[in-house]
């Protein structure tokens, strides 16, 4: 195809091009207006912009600051004016145009490192090795990046920087921190160049392509650099390597340092895996609005699809697949290297014509529409009248401006789409998700916070740091290739969680946890599931996000072909206590592996109620087993310490009793301990027999405290359950070890009614064999006296008075203690066992669902009371079936009184 827009003329026609220029560019026509003796000066446009830059060098040292800022923009304008008549008047190609505008930039650029290399030097801070050359030797190197490096540099385009010092080998005198010399030099060099006067700027400077920009200093060590791109560049800094050229101060160490980088730019064999990340994202730009369609009026022509970035990206991607065997392919110009693609029959000559015609015409089209304002603008304009003012400074008239415009952009999308044909798409569908770069993607954040995440900015600065590199789980090549492609889905997936941002970070805490992230990106790729199951964990329960954050390992578990088979049984659990804390330990060692290995079961049976593949009443069981197994192994460990330390007590006997929602085996992933510890002593026994003796209560006192010591205190596997000790019957005032015979006296002679309630829960969990049938036969026992029935519903009615009057307002969320909620469903259940129990055994169940469910085997509740009663404690109103007691005192005006009529909230025991 063609896509020349202006022949060249024998001889420039001055007054018709000033006409396109009043007609099109207000920038130009201030520049002819300023500088107009150009426009009668003799020689070509090279000679001029020659003596233009010969001027601005001429007695630049001995210019102070303001006369040298003064200098550097007249030339940038002198210089602008000189190219832009070249170009319209077709006197310049494409090639030329972008050459003389990188010249002018290396001038401007190179002038001001020499006069600030000199001032340092004059300041005393430094010795220059050649007054003639102030760069010379002097450890501090300036590297064009993009454009610039490439000698393809826009009209009005910024300069892309990477700025680097010797540390070791540079001008400074010993004393002088080189990082802080160059940085300070830094600053000031950006300041000349683009800081805003009464004449403009000279060049607008960007250093965001430098190593991990949001974390490094403007000027970075050589060394620093190198280390970081050989071990953690990622695939869009190799193909931006591509471009990159020494162009100021020490130019020949910038040179070393780019030669010493070949070897990551370059590798040796096809590298296919670096086209997913480099195709990523231009796939990405796709998806922001306008960027989709070719519609011409309001394309962009950098990034929109058939493009200028589109025709790069089809360079560079090829370049670094086949570059490293082939170092034909390893130039910096575009155009030359679509001849060289061709030549190594990488695509074919057709191709590359027709590419290197797309890429004139558009490069030629994008300086026209920089010329307007002198605007860093990719952008076609919007409106008829602006898209005809840009065709006619263009040399078209506007239909056939728009129609060459379009088949441009069809071809280039045609042979870029070719390229990528067997490559998944990548992106959200609803925007651009770039990350790249030191800074914002403007439609980066546009997309993220339509998406939901509120801290859009924050977000897209953590998924840079990502891949750049700052934690483990990023750092390989093949980690960052699968996060760039997840990326999108995993953006989404925490959009779906209800509080994306906080799902987000708590995300970022897990991959910072992470030793590798190959696995887990691999997985999350082959299995789609697993990520939302994984968003989930991290959005909705924070728990067990902060379970997987602390530890991310316990994702292992998820990891098995059986993990959703069936929930961890009694047997696998010991068996797994076992392994874990063999005999032997010491009592640290068992505390802190119970941690482990608490979290770890947990976090299995947390993550199948939020994947709904269990029942709340199957995982209270596994809730309650863990902790029961746990409890046991840690009341072995600590009574093996304290017959280590203080000898046996003769005939002694311990155990733990289990109460509240662990007696009932109806624990949460947030449930504490309510323990019991009794014991008992042979006839006689005193003391206990070893070297350090303590008293019989004391010993007992001191192995319950370290018993909920191991199993509460904070230790650097954190806390495996809270304890609570206060059901026992001394309370909280008493010992904190119940004897046996107290035990027995207490609640048969002395409990309230409120601590028989509670001991319907008490289940003997572990400890003496023998002591444990014994004390298991006395609560049987207790819990099977006779008592007077309208009196323990009195009592339990003004328990639970008190608890509303003393509990002020309930959320309606909190589903244990609103009226109707879990509360008042137990104490149903608890006072149904006290009232009917004596004389059936069967009645007394520890489990609220298994004694719900006798009582209505017994006809004591009907079927439909009893069935609502189990599947929803939110319909208490079932409450008032089974006797008038507690339908009358349910009825009763007094605002403290439980109104179980009435549904309070819509709840599930879930």
């Amino acid at each position: 195809m063609s896509a020349e827009p202006l022949p060249p003329p024998a001889s420039p026609d001055f007054a018709a091009l000033k006409a396109r220029i009043e007609a099109g560019s207000p920038y130009l026509l201030y520049l002819l207006n300023t500088h107009h003796p150009l426009l009668a000066a003799n020689g070509s446009p090279q000679n001029q912009l020659d003596s233009c830059l010969q001027n601005l060098w001429r007695n630049y040292a001995a210019r102070d600051q303001a006369a040298l800022m003064r200098s550097l923009r007249h030339a940038k304008s002198e210089a602008a004016l000189i190219i832009a008549l070249a170009d319209l008047s077709g006197q310049w190609t494409v090639e030329q145009v972008t050459a003389g505008l990188t010249n002018l930039a290396d001038a401007l650029l190179q002038v001001s490192v020499d006069w600030l290399l000199r001032d340092g030097a004059h300041g005393g801070r430094a010795a220059l090795r050649d007054e003639d050359h102030p760069s010379a030797a002097c450890g501090y190197t300036v590297l064009a990046m993009g454009k610039h490096g490439a000698h393809e540099l826009n009209y009005s385009s910024d300069i892309d920087l990477i700025v680097l010092y010797d540390a070791e080998r540079n001008f400074l005198h010993e004393g002088v921190e080189p990082g802080m010399f160059f940085v300070r030099l830094t600053k000031r060099l950006v300041a000349l160049l683009q800081e805003q006067t009464e004449d403009g700027y000279a060049l607008r400077v960007d250093l965001r392509l430098r190593p991990d920009p949001r974390a490094t200093q403007v000027a970075i060590s050589l060394e620093a650099a190198a280390i970081y791109y050989e071990s953690m560049g990622q695939n869009w800094e190799r193909a931006a390597m591509i471009k990159a050229r020494a162009v100021a101060g020490d130019v020949a160490l910038g040179a070393e340092f780019l030669d010493r980088l070949k070897p990551y730019v370059w590798r040796k064999y096809l590298d296919f895996a670096a086209i997913a990340d480099v195709q990523s994202l231009k796939l990405q730009i796709h998806a922001v609005k306008g960027h989709g369609a070719i519609a011409v009026h309001g394309h962009n022509l950098k990034l929109g699809r058939g493009g200028i970035r589109e025709i790069e990206f089809f360079v560079q991607t090829q370049q670094l697949i086949a570059g490293g065997r082939n170092p034909k392919l390893r130039g910096s110009g575009t155009l030359r290297m679509l001849e060289q693609l061709a030549e190594a029959n990488w695509i074919s000559s057709d191709a590359a014509g027709e590419m290197k015609s797309a890429y004139r015409f558009l490069r030629t089209i994008e300086h026209r529409l920089q010329m307007v304002n002198d605007e860093q603008t990719h952008t076609l304009p919007q409106s008829v009248a602006g898209f005809a003012s840009l065709a006619r400074l263009s040399g078209f008239e506007p239909a056939a401006f728009e129609s060459l415009l379009r088949t441009t952009f069809e071809t280039v999308q045609r042979h870029y789409a070719a390229l990528f044909e067997e490559a998944k798409q990548l992106g959200t569908g609803g925007g651009s998700l770039v990350f790249t770069g030191g800074e914002d993607d403007p439609e980066t954040i546009e997309t993220l916070t339509e998406l939901g995440f509120r801290q859009a900015s924050e977000v897209s600065a953590t998924i840079r740091g990502w891949h750049f590199g700052r934690y483990n789980a990023t750092r390989s090549s093949r980690a960052k290739e699968l996060l760039t492609e997840l990326m999108p889905n995993i953006l989404t997936a925490l959009s779906g969680t209800g509080e994306p941002d906080d799902a987000f970070i708590a995300f970022d805490r897990f991959l910072a946890g992470l030793p590798a992230g190959v696995q887990l990106f691999s997985l999350l790729k082959a299995k789609p599931g697993m990520l939302e199951l994984l968003a989930t964990v991290l959005g909705t329960a924070p728990r067990l996000a902060d379970q997987l954050s602390r530890r991310p390992k316990v994702l292992d578990a998820v990891l098995d072909p059986g993990f959703f088979d069936s929930l961890p049984q009694p047997g696998e659990i010991n068996q797994g206590i076992a392994a874990m804390m063999p005999p032997g330990l010491v009592l640290d060692e068992v505390a802190d592996r119970a941690r482990v290995f608490g979290k770890e079961q947990a976090f299995r049976i947390g993550v199948r109620v939020l994947s709904e593949t269990v029942t709340a009443v199957e995982a209270g069981r596994a809730f309650s087993d863990l902790a029961g197994m746990l409890v046991e192994r840690l009341h072995a460990a600590v009574a093996e310490e304290m017959q280590l330390r203080h000898g046996a007590v003769p005939g002694g006997r311990s155990v733990v009793i289990a109460m509240g929602k662990l007696g009932g085996r109806e624990m949460t992933a947030g449930s504490d301990l309510d323990l019991i510890l009794v014991y008992d002593a042979g006839a006689g026994a005193e003391f206990s027999e070893g070297p350090k003796s303590l008293s019989v209560p004391q010993y007992y006192s001191r192995l319950t405290q370290r018993l909920i010591s191991a199993t509460s205190a904070q230790t650097s596997e954190g806390i495996l359950y809270d304890v609570d000790m206060r059901l026992r019957p001394s309370g909280s005032k008493g010992p904190v070890a119940t004897s046996l015979s107290s035990f027995k006296v207490y609640h048969r002679e002395s409990s309230w009614t409120w601590e028989k309630l509670a001991l319907t829960r008490a289940r003997v969990i572990c400890g003496d064999a023998s002591l444990r049938d014994e004390l298991t036969g006395e609560i049987a026992s207790i819990l099977g006296s006779e008592r007077d029935a309208t009196q323990t519903l009195a009592d339990v009615l003004d328990m639970r008075k008190l608890m509303l009057r003393e509990q002020g307002v309930v959320p309606p969320w909190d589903i244990k203690r609103i009226r109707g909620g879990l509360v008042e469903l137990e104490f149903v259940s608890q006072a149904l066992q006290l009232v009917h129990g004596p004389g059936k055994p069967e009645l007394m169940q520890a489990n609220t669902i298994a004694a719900l469910a006798g009582f209505q085997g017994a006809g004591i509740l009907t079927v439909g009371a009893g069935q609502e009663l189990q599947r929803d404690p939110g319909r208490a109103h079932a409450m008032t079936s089974w006797t008038p007691a507690i339908s009358t005192a349910c009825s009763a005006p007094s605002a403290s009184t439980v109104r179980t009529t009435t549904r309070r909230a819509s709840v599930s025991t879930t």
